[in-house]
């Protein structure tokens, strides 16, 4: 294991956010894959608690349509 290893800190927690709004498009649109799925903690580098909440906003906004459930469907 490499002892110097940076510890990553939450982006949340560094802007100042206590609680992630799922009125907030543009926020959660950063934090979204290009098909429309929720990019992992290990990815986006939010912490336990903010990553739940990042997918309880996210899932709010899908189900009152402000956000896509799969950004481009093509067959």
């Amino acid at each position: 294991m490499n002892k110097n290893r940076r510890k990553r800190n939450c982006p949340f927690t560094a802007a100042g956010i206590i609680y992630i709004d799922f009125k907030d498009e543009k926020l959660l649109k950063k934090y979204l894959t290009e098909q429309g799925k929720i990019i992992p903690r290990h990815t986006s580098g939010a912490s336990a608690k903010m990553q739940k909440q990042l997918t309880r906003a996210v899932t709010r906004a899908r189900h009152l349509a402000l956000l896509p459930y799969v950004a481009g469907y093509s067959r």
